[in-house]
Formats: structure tokens, sequence, C-alpha cells
């Protein structure tokens, strides 16, 4: 017999809608792209030299963050919070600086900073963060340290940090028996503090192990 033709319709209706819904449940069931996992993109990755930055350390500074990024044969420093997203260069990274945990020292203030260091060829490379009014900028001195030690203390009471470098008091590459501290500020108009006396051995200096030399025990520091 005859399928009368309003019966066929039916069916084939019938059909399309059964394809429909299991197109619609099989879209459902679909493994979830990158967008939709909240992940990043390759093409949004962030780069460190040629490889994807990876990252090392991370610091909480008041309501921001400061976090050290590196890659093959540089790096970047990239900032979070309420100061808004900021991307600074890692130069000590591209000087060839070893960056690890313990390469990043921040202090939270009304002027915030941070110190990023690492040790190349025997002598500590550092560079400076300063958060001021809100917002993160470069301190333009590069500091080196040629008696392994680098480090924030807040030598002259002024409520900013200070950068303290143990330096040795011979020609690089020669080795003597002679050490001091030498003070930068990082106050608005920056510059030297002075330096401390030689002596014989870094375990005399002011404060040893942290060194924090004050005010009377720095003097000029020479040429």
């Amino acid at each position: 017999m005859t399928r009368p033709p309003t019966a066929a319709l039916v069916v084939a209706c019938a059909a399309v809608l059964t394809t429909v819904a299991g197109l619609v449940i099989a879209w459902s069931l679909r493994p979830p792209a990158l967008s939709d996992a909240g992940a990043t993109a390759p093409q949004d990755e962030l780069r460190c030299g040629t490889t994807t930055c990876r990252s090392i350390v991370k610091r909480e500074v008041g309501v921001d963050s400061v976090e050290l990024l590196v890659g093959e044969g540089a790096g970047r420093i990239r900032t979070a919070g309420a100061s808004g997203p900021n991307i600074f260069e890692l130069t000590i990274a591209s000087s060839g600086a070893e960056i690890t945990e313990a390469s990043l020292q921040c202090v939270d203030a009304e002027v915030g900073v941070c110190l990023v260091r690492g040790e190349v060829d025997g002598e500590v490379l550092g560079e400076v963060l300063v958060r001021r009014s809100g917002a993160w900028s470069r301190a333009q001195v590069p500091y080196v340290s040629s008696g392994a030690y680098l480090a924030l203390r807040d030598v002259d009471d002024d409520t900013v940090a200070d950068v303290v470098a143990v330096q040795r008091a011979c020609p690089s590459g020669d080795d003597c028996a002679g050490w001091f501290a030498q003070v930068f500020s990082l106050a608005e108009g920056g510059g030297e503090l002075g330096c401390t006396a030689v002596v014989d051995v870094p375990e005399a200096l002011p404060g040893w192990p942290e060194v924090g030399p004050s005010p009377p025990d720095l003097g000029s520091c020479g040429t």
C-alpha cells in the first residue's frame, strides 16, 4: 500500500529533527577549546627571547604583585594589581645574570621598591623598580656589587629603601683583603649616600650579615 503523502512528510520531518538533536548533543559534549577553558592561546603567550617566558618568583607588594619571568637569554618583570598591568625588560637577564627565587627583594611602603639581582662572572648585577603615586617605574641607575652582596635597606630612615652594595677595595680581577659598603638613595633625586670605611673582612661591615650602615658610618666614596 502506498503511504499517504502526509505520513511521508511527518516521517521526513521526524528524521530531520532527530539529526538536529544529535548535532546539538554532540556540540554540547565537544572538548572545550582554549578560549572556553580560559587558557591562553600560543600566539598570546609572553615571549622572553626565543622561548616562552616562565615564572621564577613572585612577590606581593601591598595591593600589587611583582613577578620575574625568564626565557632563553632574556627576561621580563611583570607587575599587576591596583597599579595596572606593566611589563619591563629584565636587563640583567640579558647580561647573563642568574635569576633565581632569591633574585627578587621588595619593600612595601608609601614608596614601594623592588630590587632584582643576579650573579654573573663573580659580580652581582641589580636593577630597581620604584612605585610612586600608585605607578611603577624603573630606576635608571644599574647597580653592581663586586663583593657578592646587593640588598635593600632604609639606611637614612627616610621611609624609602636604599640600595646597599658591598664592594671589594681593589681593581677588578685582583684579590685583596679590603671590603666596604656603598649606599645609594632611591628617594626623589636619588644619588650616592656614601661609603663605609674599608675593613679586612666582610663580617666587619656594619650589620653583617644584613649589611646596614647608619648615616654616621658613611663618608665620601672617593674615586
